[in-house]
């Protein structure tokens, strides 16, 4: 089967006192969520997933309405630091403070971040679709976090964050039912050709 992962897109900057940060789509996102679910169309995907985070079940929902596909909410899938009073968009952290946007890519945050429990949660999750969509394809809409921990998962790397994963981008993988994981592509973005980041 193939499994299509789908980052989220640009979600507006979000820091609170109480309660946890879940911020939505900006208008760039939302216009991101149009031109991948616009690319995503004439492939026959037959399965459609999402984070429970709001900046994903909103980039969802542009190729929901257009395939006709209902999006199904799984919690395996949800990034990390889900529990945080605050989102700060990667490019406005690194231009702010770039030791804190470097310590992302070593997990060196102050998130409580239980790196192998992280990383089992979204390899289970992965296996759990594949499992239910043999010979079909599933598209998962999530975050570059998760994107992160399964493509190091399929290369047999150790868990880490070693690449920045654009928004809407798109990264694919081939999965045998034998247990394969081949990667096929990671971080495509040819729908957001001519496109820039506001």
């Amino acid at each position: 089967m193939e499994l299509i992962l789908i980052r989220h897109g640009l979600p507006v900057r979000q820091e609170l006192e109480n309660g946890r940060a879940d911020p939505p789509l900006s208008d760039t996102g939302h216009h991101q969520a149009s031109l991948v679910a616009k690319w995503l169309e004439p492939m026959a995907i037959d399965a459609v997933y999402s984070s429970p985070l709001m900046r994903a079940r909103q980039t969802a929902e542009p190729y929901v309405d257009l395939s006709g596909h209902s999006a199904v909410i799984h919690d395996g899938v949800e990034e990390f630091g889900r529990d945080t009073l605050s989102y700060i968009p990667v490019e406005q952290l690194k231009a702010e403070d770039y030791e804190a946007w470097q310590a992302l890519g070593d997990f060196a945050t102050d998130l409580d971040l239980d790196l192998d429990e992280f990383s089992k949660i979204v390899v289970d999750a992965m296996e759990e679709i594949i499992g239910s969509h043999k010979s079909q394809i599933a598209a998962v809409f999530c975050h570059g976090g998760v994107i992160n921990i399964w493509a190091s998962h399929v290369l047999g790397l150790e868990a880490r964050v070693f690449f920045e994963p654009a928004y809407t981008s798109v990264s694919r993988f081939l999965c045998a039912s034998t247990g394969e994981r081949n990667l096929v592509s990671l971080n495509e973005t040819a729908h957001l050709r001519g496109f820039k980041l506001r």
